[in-house]
């Protein structure tokens, strides 16, 4: 007969509560492991702490392999008009990032040939500067090229667990109806003059 695993005690959910608020970055199981009394199972207490949050106005969520607190989805539209957001990457930037995400490791080379346009300095530093890419190593052909990838910070930016949680590439093609094209009016045949 397997027991029940032991409900954390509050001390471990203030505990892990104030490590999640405090950091920056998605905090992981094994981290708050670090900070939890020995014995504790993180996972038990991230599972009390997301319950404990479900349906306030900050919800406990997972993103980017760790954990983090994050605006409940349903009040977030309401908060642009008080809240200032971030400004937002040009467009050029976001077509790149989603190269990036969906074709890593990518060259600059693969970027513009995918893209159909070069990829100016400005929009890869700007990327940088976001913490949203960075150097994935160098691909094994001629001038060795740097190949980019994605960040911790770009999957938590964009409330994502791990790369899997992309959308499906063809799930984000919209399909153009087809124009249909109605056959011309036909002239009625001419009727055979009698004989």
């Amino acid at each position: 007969m397997t027991s029940e695993p032991a409900m954390p005690d509050p001390e471990q959910l203030r505990l892990a509560e104030a490590l999640i608020f405090a950091s920056a970055t998605p905090v992981t199981a094994r981290a708050l492991t670090q900070a939890l009394p020995d014995g504790a199972e993180a996972e038990a207490v991230l599972a009390a702490l997301q319950a404990r949050y479900a349906g306030r106005g900050v919800e406990l969520v997972e993103v980017a392999g760790g954990w983090q607190f994050r605006t409940a989805p349903d009040i977030a539209e309401r908060l642009k008009r008080v809240v200032k957001v971030p400004r937002r990457l040009p467009r050029a930037a976001m077509e790149t990032l989603a190269i990036i995400a969906y074709h890593q490791p990518v060259t600059r080379a693969e970027v513009e040939e995918i893209r159909g346009a070069t990829l100016s300095q400005t929009t890869l530093d700007a990327l940088l500067d976001a913490g949203l890419i960075m150097p994935k190593g160098r691909r094994e052909t001629p001038g060795r090229p740097t190949m980019w990838g994605t960040t911790p910070a770009f999957l938590a930016q964009f409330g994502l667990a791990d790369l899997r949680d992309l959308p499906r590439r063809e799930d984000l093609l919209v399909e153009t109806p087809t124009p249909t094209v109605e056959a011309p009016a036909t002239l009625p045949e001419p009727e055979a003059p009698d004989a």
